[in-house]
């Protein structure tokens, strides 16, 4: 009974599916003994749709191309959702033999696992270690682990759908990207593979009065659905701010931090707001901008180089309506491309700081004249998949 409850403890502490679905397969061959386990995720039609698999080797996962039709045995327990013992595959009426390259088996325990009154799929177990049959005991085990299996599930999927659901509400708060004349524009941004997983981060891009595009990117402190709201409005007042007074970005943050003072709860957030002014040579641009405690923004020219502009950057948002902040110039060649991000590119566990920026550096440089939807891709792989914090990156390039 202890194991038993150990293995729903298990498989009732994952909130993603895939990982929920391995752990029950795992655990179900170890509660069981058994040489063999798979689960089996069927549709409304009852065929295969995902096979998952302990004991078989070679990564466990079979793709949709070698899934199972149902025929035999495997059939029998999807046509009738009730548990099946075999003692003797050979002999048995209903079985139909193994495809090329599936172990030779002689024993088989399966039983349904049902989510909310609907069969999800079946769980099997097959050879029992020492060659014993499998026991009645095996059986209610089995049955108890199937019915707790169905609530992890659920439990994972709704997690699913809710997570989908805010990343959904994210992204329809970030905007499209501005056309502008002589510049491309290329943005992502990637939600945090921890709960919660929406944030405060942001960019946008808009196109000024005097008609030099304004880029932005920030950072709110914290998560969740709160973050993502307060950045919401931030990134609206900075819109109008900026659109509006035609100023600096150091004073469009001067002006942006008064009016967050005078808010209940004044956030504290990081920003920077840069202008992409015309040359007086006429060729390429100039960067202009401001920094509230950001990051600064990395120039990547076309000789496969990249360097952050590091400058004095302003306190954050938030600290202090009465500080002010330095405005900084640097030319940017015909060809070059200003990366702007937020520090979640950059946090990796047993890291500083200054490795991830050394890190996104040497991968922009490598791909300093690839596509901008390369590029902007590549620095998110660099990642691996793994993202402690949400992700806000906007990639500016000066036409040739």
């Amino acid at each position: 009974m202890r194991q038993l409850l150990d293995a729903v403890v298990s498989i009732s502490s994952a909130l993603d599916v895939d990982v929920v679905l391995h752990t029950i397969v795992d655990t179900a061959r170890q509660l069981g003994r058994a040489r063999y386990a798979a689960l089996g995720v069927l549709d409304e039609t009852g065929a295969f749709v995902q096979l998952i698999a302990s004991g078989f080797g070679d990564g466990d996962v079979r793709d949709k191309g070698k899934l199972p039709h149902g025929a035999g045995l495997l059939g029998e327990l999807i046509r009738h959702p009730e548990p099946l013992r075999v003692d003797n595959l050979a002999a048995h009426p209903r079985a139909s033999g193994f495809p090329e390259g599936h172990p030779r088996m002689s024993t088989l325990l399966g039983v349904p696992i049902r989510v909310r009154d609907t069969v999800y799929g079946n769980l099997y177990l097959a050879d029992k270690e020492g060659d014993e049959a499998f026991t009645d005991e095996d059986q209610e085990y089995l049955v108890a682990l199937a019915s707790a299996a169905g609530v992890a599930i659920e439990n994972a999927r709704l997690v699913q759908r809710l997570r989908q659901a805010t990343e959904d509400f994210q992204r329809r708060l970030l905007p499209d990207l501005a056309s502008l004349p002589g510049l491309a524009f290329q943005a992502r941004y990637q939600p945090s593979t921890e709960a919660p997983r929406v944030g405060g981060d942001w960019y946008d891009v808009i196109c000024l009065p005097d008609k030099v595009p304004c880029v932005m990117v920030g950072d709110v402190m914290g998560h969740g659905i709160e973050a993502a709201t307060v950045m919401s409005r931030i990134s609206n007042m900075i819109r109008v701010i900026a659109y509006a007074e035609g100023q600096p970005p150091s004073r469009v943050l001067h002006r942006l931090d008064a009016l967050l003072h005078h808010l209940h709860d004044a956030p504290m957030a990081t920003a920077l707001v840069a202008r992409i002014e015309p040359a007086d040579s006429g060729e390429g641009r100039f960067l202009h901008w401001c920094s509230a405690g950001h990051l600064p923004p990395l120039l990547i020219t076309p000789d496969n180089r990249a360097r952050y502009l590091t400058a004095e950057a302003g306190p954050p948002l938030g600290v202090s309506p009465e500080l002010t902040r330095p405005d900084h110039r640097h030319p940017l060649p015909c060809g070059a491309t200003v990366l702007l991000h937020t520090d979640g590119l950059i946090e990796e566990r047993g890291h500083s700081y200054d490795d991830g920026m050394r890190q996104v550096a040497d991968t922009a440089a490598r791909c300093a004249t690839a596509p901008l939807e390369g590029l902007c891709d590549a620095l998110l792989a660099q990642r691996q998949g793994t993202f402690h914090d949400d992700v806000a990156l906007l990639a500016v390039r000066v036409a040739h």
